[in-house]
């Protein structure tokens, strides 16, 4: 089963290379790397271009953001599957891509996530928080849960029927994506209860607090276009309210080095 991974990179030079080997170390060989880079000017494109027979796409050209290149690597993608590693971001361990390939043997499996890591942005083996999370329950969604994005794989069908990121959201066009595929699953997901990424902390969402409250704002507007919003949008307001307490036990974590 063909894997496609989709890894956007923009002015990441420090950390392109861990993504790169992350993917190159997986044990699942049946797999496709695809790598848009918006244009980068820091030495970003050199490194990839030094590990250009392990992709099967690189593209580097201006885009309007992240979610504009996640779906031109979505266009591009030939694989069953298709998930998603960033630039700054690395597998668990050089079998996550084959777990995940076990879990959608069965037919009837259209989407498997797991758990994730938030690292030290300076010091990758130091885990600051962790994301557990849970079996799928879709009463789950409309108190604010979802599962970590950058661990979810989905058929490439699903896609098909469903769409890509909607570029009208800036910051949660993953959650629209989630919430609009889980809503209406073709089919069965699967969790897997492992660490399948690490992640740097430092993403757009937590940079300041007008990008938090553009977060929260957009992911009302995610809640409500999904019909998960309630009346006269109250029900999103709770989801909001539940998807940001639910974080807080990840931070309660015993802090930890990976060898």
């Amino acid at each position: 089963m063909k894997i496609s991974i989709i890894t956007v990179t923009c002015e990441c030079v420090a950390t392109v290379g861990d993504c790169l080997a992350s993917v190159a170390s997986q044990t699942h060989a049946d797999r496709e790397h695809l790598v848009i880079d918006g244009a980068s000017a820091d030495g970003t494109l050199a490194v990839l271009e030094a590990h250009r027979p392990q992709l099967a796409v690189l593209v580097s050209e201006p885009d309007r953001g992240l979610y504009y290149a996640l779906n031109k690597g979505l266009a591009r993608a030939t694989g069953e599957v298709v998930g998603v590693l960033h630039g700054d971001d690395v597998y668990g361990d050089p079998g996550v891509l084959a777990r995940v390939a076990a879990a959608f043997a069965d037919p009837e499996v259209v989407a498997v996530y797991g758990d994730l890591e938030y690292v030290s942005q300076t010091d990758p083996s130091r885990v600051v928080r962790h994301w557990r999370s849970r079996a799928f329950d879709p009463g789950l969604l409309r108190r604010g849960w979802m599962p970590p994005h950058p661990t979810l794989y989905l058929r490439r069908s699903v896609y098909e029927r469903l769409g890509g990121f909607d570029t009208r959201y800036r910051i949660a066009a993953d959650y629209d994506l989630m919430l609009r595929v889980l809503r209406q699953l073709p089919g069965r997901a699967v969790y897997l209860p492992q660490v399948l990424v690490r992640m740097r902390l430092g993403g757009e969402s937590n940079r300041s607090l007008r990008t938090m409250a553009r977060k929260s704002w957009e992911d009302y507007l995610a809640l409500r276009r999904n019909g998960l919003g309630g009346p006269a949008g109250l029900g999103a307001v709770g989801a909001l309210a539940w998807k940001n307490l639910s974080k807080v036990p990840q931070f309660f974590v015993r802090e930890r080095h990976h060898a």
